[in-house]
Formats: structure tokens, C-alpha cells, sequence
């Protein structure tokens, strides 16, 4: 059975999409496009799982497509469902509103304005491992545990750009809570996450009412955003609980608190060289410990690319990044003090052939995560994914990895481009 995450969206879905209707039965003349993506999945687990009901494989197909539809008085409005079913968990089986918004645009005197009003997703950030300024969307923890996937947010997003650099606003009425694999799934903790039942610091719960603000622009080669979020925060502090609901099991129930972050976000670029930071500092947060600790977190990196190596059309570029966490191993998230090293190759060949891998380590404990990536199009149409996703080393007293140490996988995607 299909979850819907939230049902609140589906309505949102309906509203916006009656508006649409009463746009055309007005007689405004609107064009269209229909795309999107349809892709098999393959995930096999080459080692015995931890925990009882666990699969060594799971298949699954995934549904994207996309509704784009435009008036000719200037406005648009964009639709992404988004469904998965998964033979393994069927937790990770699910529904989402990816995007569903109107778009209005126009002109203040050199500047412009533009107004996003529904479901969207936005992303902020310049590193490849930690991305600590993105807060807008929650991730979708189930798709992938790169927590680079995330759910649609029901927002009004404002927008001014001109000579100046581009200053947003951000009014977020509704949390999204984090997806959690299910107790049949692989890549979970050793307690089963009750994420039908999350709590709250602010007594609005969901509806509590977020915002934020972010400035950024670019000053020839360097460029630079900084941001302020004031409301829940997307990551869950998750806190052993005896489940009523659960005929009294011992489970790990989500909770969200009252937070504000400052960040930065910058990157320098040269002919063959990029400089990236993200810098966050974090108020009103509790740690693993769960004391409350304002702390503060950065990403510093920079990638070398060697352009038509070897005489070919092929790029080849080598990147490293540091991830610091002042609060050490009391870190709610794995990156508290981790190095990534990776290589990134584009063929730039008419099958967009691509490879990226990369390797994670923990300075702190032996645990390392290695990951390599396989792209190419196959035709106009059809594409192909192929993912190795590693561990190795974990120690036991790593308590974030130390529960999914069994979870090694190699996945292959197969697409279908409409």
C-alpha cells in the first residue's frame, strides 16, 4: 500500500489545480507540456541483513512526470507528483507532491520580482558532502541515505533580482516530516522509527508558522549567499520511546524542535580551479546527548579539473572536502570531523557518459563509506544508472554507521525519459 506524506498536499494539489481549471474555463489561452521519468530499480545487499524480515534485494519502479502549463498574460503553474513502489519495504513504498506552484514575474524599476506560491523545492549550497545551509525542504530519507533527495514544501517564495544580487523571501506554513525506512527495510536504525507519531517543541506542531530570508550575488569569479531560517527544524532529534501504539516496543520517535540558523554559502572559480564553503551557526538545538548547544559546522573544499585529458573531449577532475562539527561525537548528523576525497570524469561523449566516486572517512573512528557512480544515455530516450554504495571499517562505538554496517549495496537504474 501506497503512504501519502502528507495529505495535506493532495489538497494543496486540488486547490491549485481548480485554480488552473478556472484560468481556462475564463478563456485564457494556456500551452502545455507533458514530461517527466519512469525508472526500474535493483538494489542488492550483498550481506546478510541485521535484523529479522530484512530482504539481500528489492526492486522498484518510480513515476515522475511532470505538468507544465503557461498563459500568455505572463503566468506559469508546474506540476510534479512523484510514486514509488518498493518490493522490499513497504514504507519506502510512497506518494509525494514534488512541485506544485503558480508563478508570477515582472519588472520594478531596473529590478525584477518573481512569486512562487505552492508546493516547491529549492536548494542552496556549493559542496558535494554536507550540505549544512540547505533548510528549505525536508529530505526523503527513504529515496537514498545521501539525504540529497528531498520532499515538496508548501511555501510563498519571493524573489527581487537586479544589479544588486537577488534578495528572497520565504513564508513556510507547513512542516514536511523525515521519511525513515520501515522495520522491513534496509539502511535503518536498530530501533524502528515511529515517524507516525513525531512530537513537537512548538505547541502548532506542523503548522507552525516558519520563514526565511537569503541574499546572495556574485562579484566577478567569487560568489557568495548568505541566509537566515527562524522555525522547526528539518532534522529530528530522534528519542527512544515506549510506543503505546506499538503494544509497548521500544522504538525511536521523532522530535522537532525551534531553531535558528545563519549560513553562508561561497565559491571562488578560476579556469580550472572551484573554492567552496558552507558555514552554518545553529541556535536552540539539543545534541545526541540532548542538551541544548548552540554550536557551529563548516564544509571547506575545492575541486581541480583537467580539461581534454590525454588529447579527448574527456574531463577529468579530482575534489577534496573537510567537514567539521564543534560538537564532536555529540553531532546529531555522521559529518563531525570527516574528509571526502573524489574524482569526477565526464567523457563529454553523445552518450553523456559519466563517473563519479568518491570516499568518506571519519577522523575520529576507522568508519569509512566508498561510492562510486556510473552514468550514460543510451538513447534519446533511455539511460542507465549504476551506483556501488560501500562501508567498511565501522566500529562498533559508531553509533551512527555501526547499525547499517550490513548495508553495502549496489544499485542499477534504469530510465525512461517522455
Amino acid at each position: 500500500m501506497l503512504r501519502s506524506r502528507p495529505q495535506i498536499l493532495t489538497r494543496v494539489a486540488w486547490l491549485l489545480a481548480m485554480a488552473l481549471g478556472a484560468q481556462v474555463c475564463t478563456g485564457h489561452e494556456i500551452d502545455y507540456e507533458i514530461f517527466g521519468q519512469a525508472r526500474l530499480e535493483n538494489r542488492w545487499y550483498p550481506e546478510n541483513a541485521a535484523y529479522p524480515g530484512q530482504s539481500d534485494l528489492a526492486s522498484g519502479i518510480v513515476l515522475e512526470p511532470e505538468f507544465y502549463f503557461e498563459s500568455v498574460d505572463g503566468w506559469s503553474f508546474t506540476l510534479i507528483p512523484f510514486l514509488r513502489h518498493d518490493s522490499a519495504d513497504p514504507d519506502r513504498s510512497h506518494t509525494d507532491l514534488r512541485e506544485a506552484y503558480f508563478l508570477l514575474l515582472g519588472e520594478i524599476g531596473d529590478g525584477e520580482w518573481e512569486l512562487r506560491l505552492g508546493v516547491d523545492r529549492v536548494f542552496w549550497g556549493v559542496v558535494e558532502s554536507n550540505h549544512l545551509v540547505d533548510i528549505i525542504n525536508q529530505t526523503d530519507l527513504i529515496e537514498h541515505p545521501d539525504e540529497e533527495v528531498e520532499l515538496g514544501q508548501l511555501m510563498a517564495h519571493a524573489t527581487w533580482s537586479g544589479n544588486l544580487g537577488a534578495a528572497e523571501l520565504f513564508i513556510l506554513p507547513h512542516h514536511r516530516e523525515r521519511t525513515f525506512p520501515g522495520r522491513k527495510g534496509r539502511l535503518r536504525s536498530s530501533l524502528v522509527v515511529d515517524d507516525d507519531h513525531p512530537s513537537y517543541e512548538s505547541s502548532a506542531k506542523e503548522w507552525h508558522m516558519d520563514f526565511a530570508l537569503r541574499y546572495s550575488q556574485n562579484f566577478g569569479p567569487f560568489d557568495i549567499g548568505v541566509s537566515f531560517f527562524d522555525g522547526t527544524s528539518r532534522d529530528p532529534l530522534l528519542r527512544p520511546q515506549i510506543s503505546e501504539q506499538r503494544d509497548g516496543e521500544l522504538v525511536l520517535v521523532p522530535h522537532y524542535e525551534q531553531i535558528r540558523q545563519f549560513g553562508i554559502d561561497a565559491q571562488l572559480t578560476t579556469d580550472e580551479w572551484l573554492f567552496k564553503l558552507e558555514a552554518i551557526h545553529r541556535a536552540d538545538s539539543q545534541n545526541l546527548r540532548y542538551v541544548e548547544e548552540d554550536y557551529a559546522a563548516f564544509v571547506i573544499g575545492a575541486e581541480y579539473t583537467f580539461y581534454s585529458i590525454l588529447g579527448t573531449a574527456a574531463d577529468f577532475g579530482v575534489l577534496g572536502e573537510w567537514c567539521y562539527d564543534e560538537r564532536g561525537k555529540d553531532a546529531t548528523n555522521i559529518f563531525d570531523d570527516d574528509l571526502l576525497i573524489g574524482i569526477r570524469v565526464a567523457f563529454n561523449d553523445i552518450q553523456n557518459t559519466e563517473i563519479f566516486s568518491s570516499l568518506l572517512k571519519d577522523r575520529d573512528y576507522s568508519t569509512s563509506a566508498f561510492v562510486i557512480e556510473f552514468s550514460r544515455r543510451i538513447s534519446d530516450q533511455w539511460s542507465a544508472n549504476l551506483e556501488l554504495f560501500s562501508l567498511f571499517n565501522v566500529e562498533k562505538k559508531d553509533t551512527q554507521f555501526d547499525p547499517i554496517r550490513r548495508d553495502s549495496f549496489l544499485e542499477f537504474r534504469l530510465n525512461y525519459n517522455f
